[in-house]
């Protein structure tokens, strides 16, 4: 089991003639990554070989596509000045879940096709400014190394790329049912309260991984859940702690204001509900380790 995408994800890469498009169609395609169709407006017809020998068609609307191949994941690798066209055009077609890996995305724009994919009932979002998903040995949609981990017992849910990759790294020989980096920016699609929620429903998941950062209140938001509704362990790392108040750090939504967003504030929220907190990401792999081998 998995969530978001499993062995039976169709997916679609919209600007897949770009470079990034390209390359990463290419990454996932040696993961496993089941790729049926591209996007590239103006260049219907065409097809892109992939390194691996696929070859793959070219559609002009991510509606074509979906009618043709049944596409029911895309990858979004367009510049920031079209991202939102672009996902606008994923929920009209239906298309369950959009990928948005873009990074510099406006925040009007996010909020725009986030609530335009809530309205419609349809679209469920990861990202923008994401490294997108992966459940080792079934699907990796977006930039994920997918040589770092294989598949295990365990849920891993991040507001950071890097920190994705080396949680995963940490705990290869247990390894991932699903990893979801859902992007630092201040307004995201898919949260830590989803994933925590998708991971406690899914049988086959342990014990879950969270990381956070400094900036906003989604960590607290997220421990509140935690005390309510989960009961699957979980440990936690805040991302952080050394920031100094006032500075954005990273992230677009990486910022302290006072004693809000900071990362010691995150740490207590979690650790009030029972979630063991790392000081170092290697700490809380160590945590989590000690986790797994008491279940």
């Amino acid at each position: 089991m998995a969530i978001y995408i499993n062995n039976d994800s169709r997916v679609l890469v919209q600007g897949i003639t770009g470079s990034e498009g390209t390359k990463h169609t290419n990454r996932m395609l040696e993961s496993g990554t089941n790729i049926v169709a591209g996007v590239t407006p103006g260049k219907g017809g065409q097809t892109v070989e992939a390194e691996n020998g696929t070859s793959i068609p070219v559609f002009n609307s991510v509606s074509e596509a979906v009618e043709a191949t049944q596409a029911n994941v895309s990858v979004i690798f367009v510049p920031p000045a079209f991202t939102k066209g672009a996902v606008i055009e994923a929920v009209d077609a239906g298309v369950p879940l959009a990928v948005v890996i873009t990074e510099g995305v406006p925040v009007h724009d996010t909020a725009e096709f986030f609530t335009y994919a809530e309205r419609s009932g349809t679209t469920r979002i990861i990202g923008p400014n994401c490294p997108g998903l992966i459940s080792p040995g079934q699907s990796n949609v977006g930039i994920i190394p997918a040589s770092i981990s294989g598949p295990g017992r365990i849920g891993l849910v991040s507001k950071s790329g890097t920190l994705t990759y080396q949680m995963m790294f940490e705990l290869r020989d247990i390894g991932f049912t699903t990893a979801v980096g859902i992007g630092g920016d201040p307004i995201i699609g898919t949260t830590h309260i989803d994933c925590l929620q998708a991971f406690q429903d899914d049988p086959d998941t342990d014990a879950i991984v969270m990381i956070g950062e400094i900036g906003g209140d989604a960590e607290e938001r997220a421990a509140a859940y935690i005390g309510e509704n989960i009961t699957k362990p979980v440990v936690g790392y805040v991302a952080g702690f050394t920031a100094p108040e006032g500075k954005t750090m990273g992230h677009a939504g990486a910022i302290v204001s006072g004693s809000s967003g900071t990362a010691q504030a995150k740490k207590e929220a979690l650790e009030a509900v029972g979630v063991k907190v790392g000081k170092t990401p290697s700490e809380t792999a160590a945590l989590m380790r000690e986790v797994i081998n008491s279940l």
